[in-house]
């Protein structure tokens, strides 16, 4: 068996080389099994949290999204004592079951609609043992190599784990994209019916997991125990209270603090821009196409994952901690100019909108809320929430301004939109909803025609007079929502054909008619359409122009955001090792490396996006990985030391 003082003395023979090989490859898998539902964050929403509105429920997806992150120290504390007591190998071999068996549950695991407040609960629970058995794995992977590893190219052969993440990205991405291809029919000729990807694919890259667990399983019972570790365990020295003397103790805990702040929460907010909010700004926020995001995405990981290992390699000439702190700089330098770039040739008819006619909401700040509500039970009706709950699921952009009490406007250039408060609108139009709702049944099949179509009339006039065009009459029968159209749909339908008592079944077809084209949808369906129809007067387009996308340009951008992220993470496996002593190292380099990942990165994409929504700036969500980067650039120039060279064999 090989020990330290073969390891120290030079190159990796040909067996260590497969264990730097077997260690990736294992740990790639069990990233792509973790990012799967960063990945389908938006599907997900629509899956496990349909009760809430699209706005609340995206945030709500991407919280359980961080709820994977939030318990990733646990999992770091838990298993680095075991990695220090037991050994590396067999703990990372338990991660990657737990986290195997979790991905293959949320692929069989039913949504909302069928089994209610379960699904989210049993997702989230899913989420957790995810990220515990995460919490174990990067320790145990990093240190494992190495431990493998000669002290000349301990940066080059650790770069090799700090590739691992961004290939399980790019995995997890290629293979929903294949998905999302193969299934991209729509489930029924409905119109609006979702694709069979959205209705049932994106299962399948979950339960694909099983085979890819069963391979890392393979790969790493293969595997020998850390010939460092193994001297230590030999010699009895290995430590019978990890924990206790990573965190009880001063000298120890001072130096987990520094590696926290000054290293690793500004390498996972930088690492978490450059790849995941990357792809939720193209998708959420610019609305690009889904799979045209996804294949920039991949291509711009694919162009600079090398740099993972260069960097790795130059830290090893150069040291480790100049290369990271510049990738933050670099970060906190050019994000701005970066992501409104990306806005420009992404989407740039959006772009020449908010130029040429940029949107200002007016309204009485009081009357404003913060519109993050993921239990389903606030409802937002003052004009400000409704102007800016209208803008936000169009992905407009917007300013505030104060504005006078109980009125709000929403102005696009030099036209300026009326909005109205939901609730006033109930009010003002509920009597006259109770009556068209017992006309309408009074009237019986006999005369329901002729009733709707005063009732129509009726709501055509009041929409008139208070400024605004009924939206609801289409060409195409089957997207009118009169409630002509809507209760000729319903009594065309076997349910009503069939019905033993066609009265109460008549009933139930009005009632739906009304929810759908009554007062109250009426008026917001026409508020929507009048908004609709100044916003693409002036330019804004409802989506990215897939012909408008300028590729390269925009692959370009995503590619520098990449080469950031290859800076800060490339040479940090290495740094973390040798900041700590082997009999204590599993459980100390792990735990800040899982909060600053866990909680500083793993929040980044649902804290960005409250942001957002909460100020109207597309690009107000950046103050969050900068002002966290910058912090780490100050501390870690101050008070964090360099490591090459560091004899990790004490």
């Amino acid at each position: 068996m090989a020990n330290a003082a073969t390891v120290r003395a030079g190159d990796l023979d040909q067996g260590k080389t497969m264990v730097v090989f077997a260690s990736s490859l294992g740990t790639v898998f069990e990233w792509y099994d973790f990012y799967l539902y960063g990945s389908l964050a938006a599907i997900i929403a629509k899956q496990f949290f349909s009760g809430v509105n699209e706005t609340a429920g995206f945030i709500f997806a991407l919280a359980a999204f961080a709820a994977g992150f939030i318990v990733r120290p646990f999992g770091a504390l838990v298993f680095g004592r075991l990695g220090d007591m037991v050994g590396r190998k067999y703990t990372f071999l338990i991660t990657i079951l737990i986290m195997g068996i979790s991905t293959f549950g949320v692929g069989l695991l039913p949504n909302y609609a069928t089994i209610g407040m379960a699904a989210p609960i049993i997702l989230v629970s899913l989420r957790v043992l995810q990220g515990l058995a995460l919490g174990g794995e990067y320790g145990g992977a990093a240190t494992y190599v190495a431990e493998h590893a000669p002290d000349n190219k301990r940066g080059l052969y650790t770069s090799w784990i700090q590739t691992t993440a961004t290939l399980g990205l790019f995995l997890s991405l290629l293979v929903i994209l294949a998905c999302r291809t193969w299934l991209s029919a729509p489930i029924s000729d409905a119109p609006g019916a979702p694709t069979q990807f959205d209705d049932w694919g994106w299962r399948i890259p979950f339960l694909l997991s099983a085979i890819l667990l069963a391979i890392s399983v393979w790969i790493r019972l293969a595997l020998n125990e850390s010939p460092v570790y193994q001297k230590m365990k030999e010699e009895g020295k290995q430590s019978k209270a990890p924990l206790t003397e990573s965190f009880a103790n001063w000298s120890n805990l001072k130096i987990v603090i520094l590696a926290l702040l000054g290293l690793t929460a500004g390498q996972a907010v930088v690492w978490y821009t450059g790849q995941f909010y990357a792809l939720f700004f193209l998708t959420q926020t610019l609305k690009v196409d889904p799979v045209d995001a996804n294949l920039m995405i991949a291509a711009s990981l694919a162009i600079g994952t090398p740099f993972f290992v260069l960097f790795g390699w130059l830290s090893d000439k150069i040291g480790r901690k100049p290369i990271i702190m510049l990738g933050c700089f670099l970060a906190i330098a050019t994000y701005f100019p970066i992501f409104k770039s990306i806005t420009e040739y992404a989407n740039p008819a959006l772009f020449a909108a908010q130029k040429a006619a940029p949107v200002i909401v007016t309204a009485d700040p009081k009357e404003c809320s913060f519109q993050f509500n993921p239990v389903g039970t606030s409802k937002f009706t003052s004009p400000c929430d409704v102007a800016k709950a209208a803008l936000v699921k169009a992905g407009i952009p917007y300013k505030n301004e104060a504005g006078a009490a109980g009125v709000a406007s929403i102005k696009i250039g030099d036209a300026v939109v009326p909005t109205y408060a939901a609730s006033k609108i109930a009010e003002e139009t509920k009597a006259k909803a109770e009556e068209l709702a017992a006309t309408l049944k009074a009237a019986g099949e006999a005369g329901i025609v002729a009733a709707a179509a005063t009732a129509d009339t009726a709501i055509a006039e009041y929409l008139t007079s208070i400024g605004l065009k009924d939206a609801r009459p289409n060409e195409d029968a089957a997207k009118a929502k009169t409630l002509s159209a809507l209760i000729a749909k319903g009594m065309a339908g076997d349910a009503y054909k069939n019905a033993a008592d066609k009265t109460a079944e008549l009933g139930t077809i009005i009632d739906g008619a009304l929810k759908t084209g009554g007062y109250g949808a009426a008026t917001s369906d026409a508020s929507a359409g009048n908004l609709s129809g100044a916003l693409k007067a002036a330019g804004y387009p409802a989506k990215a122009d897939p012909a408008g996308v300028n590729h390269p340009m925009v692959i370009f951008l995503l590619f520098i955001l990449v080469l950031y992220v290859t800076m800060v993470y490339g040479p940090i496996a290495a740094m973390l090792v040798e900041l700590f002593p082997t009999r204590i190292r599993y459980s100390s380099m792990s735990l800040p490396y899982h909060i600053g990942n866990g909680w500083f990165g793993g929040f980044l994409p649902t804290t960005a996006f409250a942001i957002v929504a909460a100020t109207g700036d597309i690009y107000s969500g950046l103050w969050y990985p900068i002002v966290i980067a910058a912090m780490t650039l100050v501390i870690g120039l101050l008070f964090v030391k360099e490591t090459r060279g560091t004899d990790i064999h004490k």
